[in-house]
């Protein structure tokens, strides 16, 4: 018996809707695009604000190679770090003012270890002040048709204005790779070294996924985990955005099972103009779902992955045959759970490069071109804490809350108990870490309190406050 083509695939959807799961009661953003053409081959909800986080840094990356492209700055021109920059929220590197790094070695650092400092660096050595680089990725992303995003700072800490949606994330990633093909491999980084320090990328889909080659992740409380994720297969390069995942794995299970089904259908649903717009809305805040009550949060967030899903050898033989050879790809919730991979890291350092006589990018007079002396009033331009209006950039991110919270609450709470047993025990105050990006063991091993001398821990309460630095642009 003979079928076609069109027959099988209507077949194929009628045995997903019997062996698949059911269908999530909200699905979260999400969009498939393929680059060259820009058809959109699935999407759901694409159009929804939501809050970047630190997938912003892409579109700081954009106007910064735009910036290189016009010959405002070159890679090689050096930034330096201001100490508005230097007062940014970790995720950072941590430089100090007055220090200088190259533009290319600033947006390695960008796009691997989601540096905030950098990211207000490289915003005040392209266009003076942060404020101007904002106007500047305001005016390229509307170029650019996105036409549901509002930017405020270059790094995506918390700020209630700065939105976009993943059909405006998509059409940045595209821009990105169409626009400036001899910068691809920036997206595609596994890990960078700076001196004997290795910092491997946030982005758990490279090394594990088949043709894995980019972009950038993204998180806080708000907006839950974000993901720009592209992959290449076939010489044909898809970009999918997922939005609001309740932890990493479950963001990189549902990009891939995205993207799996985008390789295997290849079927255009719509065009990037085609999908309805109605502007840029309030953004919803995820803080509860993602930082408090993930358990609901991660059953619904399941049930999409499962509904997205390609079975991979389920045994249905229409299923397995329908893009010709049986499919080989590891299952799509297998894949966020194989080891990390081991990546040649990109050296990267601070300085000039060797060499280097040319001027400096810094904070200066915005429209003043790199090199001249700065405006002192561009650096200390802090937004005025009675300003309500004001962009919360360099305070302290309110959205730092703990994501060990729900893991360790029974240890804690046996804790207290045991310790008001004693009459003789001290008040120790209970300090919650928040999840670190990369510490020493010996930092780690510092915060374990020991049963030996419970009033040591009392006399340093100063450390173990330190020690849960807020960490909200970690991605």
């Amino acid at each position: 018996m003979i079928f076609s083509k069109s027959t099988l695939i209507a077949a194929a959807s009628a045995l997903l809707i019997v062996f698949g799961a059911a269908a999530p009661s909200r699905a979260t953003p999400s969009i498939v695009v393929d680059v060259a053409s820009g058809a959109v081959l699935s999407h759901e909800q694409a159009t929804a604000s939501w809050y970047p986080a630190s997938v912003t840094k892409l579109m700081t990356a954009y106007v910064a190679l735009d910036a290189v492209r016009q010959g405002r700055i070159s890679l090689e021109t050096p930034v330096m770090m201001s100490p508005r920059a230097c007062s940014m929220a970790p995720s950072k590197m941590g430089f100090r003012p007055g220090s200088e790094v190259t533009l290319q070695n600033a947006l390695v650092m960008l796009m691997v270890k989601s540096a905030n400092d950098i990211a207000v660096a490289i915003a005040e050595g392209v266009s003076g002040s942060v404020e101007a680089f904002a106007d500047e990725m305001n005016r390229d992303s509307a170029a650019l048709g996105m036409t549901q995003s509002i930017w405020v700072n270059p790094n995506g800490l918390p700020d209630s204005r700065q939105v976009t949606s993943a059909r405006d994330l998509a059409i940045l990633g595209r821009a990105l790779y169409l626009q400036f093909p001899e910068h691809a491999n920036l997206f595609n980084i596994g890990a960078m070294q700076l001196g004997k320090q290795i910092i491997p990328t946030h982005n758990h889909l490279l090394g594990r996924y088949a043709g894995a080659d980019g972009m950038k992740t993204g998180f806080t409380c708000s907006a839950g985990f974000n993901l720009v994720a592209s992959a290449t297969r076939g010489g044909r390069r898809l970009i999918a955005v997922v939005l609001g995942a309740p932890n990493p794995i479950l963001r990189t299970a549902k990009t891939a099972a995205l993207l799996d089904r985008g390789f295997q259908s290849g079927a255009a649903v719509a065009s990037l103009a085609s999908l309805p717009s109605s502007g840029p809305t309030a953004a919803p805040d995820l803080r509860e779902s993602v930082c408090h009550h993930r358990g609901p949060a991660a059953a619904e967030f399941m049930a999409e992955i499962e509904d997205a899903s390609v079975p991979v050898g389920s045994g249905v033989p229409l299923l397995d045959t329908l893009g010709g050879a049986p499919q080989q790809q590891m299952n799509a919730k297998e894949i966020a759970h194989l080891p990390r991979p081991r990546f040649e890291p990109v050296s990267v350092y601070v300085g000039r490069a060797p060499g280097y006589a040319g001027p400096v990018a810094r904070a200066r007079a915005p429209g003043a071109p790199v090199g001249e002396q700065p405006d002192l009033a561009a650096y200390a331009a802090q937004p005025d804490a009675g300003d309500a209006s004001a962009s919360p950039i360099s305070k302290p991110a309110p959205d730092a809350v703990s994501l060990r919270r729900a893991k360790h609450a029974k240890a804690v709470k046996a804790a207290r108990a045991a310790k008001a047993a004693k009459a003789d025990a001290a008040k120790v105050d209970d300090i919650v870490a928040d999840e670190p990006a990369a510490k020493p063991k010996a930092a780690r091993s510092a915060t374990k309190p020991k049963a030996a001398a419970p009033h040591a821990a009392a006399q340093k309460p100063a450390a173990s406050k330190a020690h849960s630095a807020a960490e909200p642009g970690k991605s």
